[in-house]
């Protein structure tokens, strides 16, 4: 008697490891990925809601993630359509030669910024390389230096 005892216990623990996740599975269980759960009309919403330094961190957070992103070339078109109003030459010159919007933004994104600070005078006043913060210089074609130095000249 004390052996079935012993074996109903033992079957009704199993049983239970079986039926009643652990705590530590319920916690897994609650983070789901949204990406994995939402239509992908809803992540892609989501998604586009990040600016772009957020958008590339979340790429980074997990493979679905990623794919998703990774996958959904008009994420990027908004923050490439922002770029471009300071650098449309560029932009407009890598999505003739096939660029996707991401590829496209990467490549123009701290372009974009520096030649926005030169453009708008950040720099005007300073009389030596010294003087210019470690971010402020990026390699830059003679057409966009040319843009800068007229605008300088207009100052």
């Amino acid at each position: 008697m004390q052996k079935a005892s012993k074996k109903n216990k033992q079957a009704v623990a199993v049983c239970k490891e079986l039926t009643i996740p652990s705590p530590a599975k319920k916690k897994e269980e609650n983070r789901e990925d949204f990406v994995e759960l939402l239509p992908p009309e809803v992540s892609f919403k989501i998604f586009s809601e990040l600016d772009i330094q957020s958008l590339c961190k979340a790429a980074m957070t997990c493979k679905s993630w990623n794919c998703a992103i990774e996958n959904s070339d008009h994420l990027w078109k908004h923050h490439c359509l922002t770029v471009r109003a300071v650098c449309q030459r560029e932009i407009d010159c890598d999505r003739g030669n096939g660029y996707s919007w991401k590829v496209t933004l990467l490549r123009n994104y701290w372009k974009s910024k520096v030649k926005h600070e030169w453009l708008s005078g950040k720099y005007s006043n300073i009389h030596s390389g010294c003087g210019l913060p470690e971010k402020s210089m990026y390699p830059m074609d003679a057409d966009t230096w040319g843009e800068i130095l007229e605008a300088e000249l207009e100052r």
